[in-house]
């Protein structure tokens, strides 16, 4: 159980990472292509 709890806060850290990384790519390439 605590194994299963740990995976999902490993994978809700990871999707967190992975939008904040998204949003910052797509505010550079607006400041690129503007």
């Amino acid at each position: 159980m605590a194994q299963v709890i740990n995976t999902n806060v490993m994978s809700l850290n990871a999707q967190r990472n992975l939008s904040t990384s998204g949003n910052s790519l797509a505010t550079t390439i607006q400041r690129l292509s503007s």
